[in-house]
């Protein structure tokens, strides 16, 4: 019954999200939404190197979706792309083939397996993470068109060790 669905696990953590603010100079911004429940998420990112360096996120969804975000928003700054992105992948197998929910510091999302039986639920449950990953990829399309148009041949060049003097930096 859908009505088991949403337990008072997933009530207080769909009331108790994080990082609602959205981010004032993000690194990229990405609005999804699932046309079948009516979700929506906007995710602004910033990301240092390989790790999101900061998160803000405005949620209009149903309680599944709210505790997706939440479990995000509380685990997301610090964490690299690659272990993101896995997530994503974690998370769409286990609600799509019953897999075992993400462990580790996302162990929490264990409370979203009953939502495999719910296909009609997915799309507000994967909303956060496939918002998430999406703007990683954003992110790293522009970084290689920076490094692109930095080089004099329009192609990626490495760091040089010397001025434009020929002294060593």
């Amino acid at each position: 019954m859908v009505a088991d669905l949403y337990n008072k696990t997933i009530l207080s953590l769909a009331g108790n999200i994080a990082r609602t603010e959205r981010l004032d100079a993000p690194d990229a911004t990405v609005f999804l939404d699932s046309p079948l429940c009516g979700s929506r998420i906007t995710v602004d990112l910033k990301m240092t190197g390989d790790k999101v360096s900061d998160y803000g996120a405005e949620v209009k969804a149903c309680a599944l979706g709210q505790a997706a975000s939440a479990v995000m928003a509380k685990h997301v700054v610090g964490q690299s792309s690659a272990a993101l992105r896995q997530l994503a992948k974690d998370m769409r197998a286990m609600l799509k083939e019953k897999a075992p929910p993400p462990g580790g510091i996302w162990a929490e999302l264990e409370v979203l397996q009953p939502v495999a039986d719910y296909k009609a639920r997915h799309g507000s449950v994967m909303l956060p993470f496939e918002a998430v990953v999406r703007a990683i990829d954003e992110i790293e399309a522009q970084r290689k068109t920076a490094e692109a148009s930095d080089a004099p041949d329009g192609k990626s060049q490495p760091a040089s060790a010397t001025d434009d003097h020929g002294r060593a930096r």
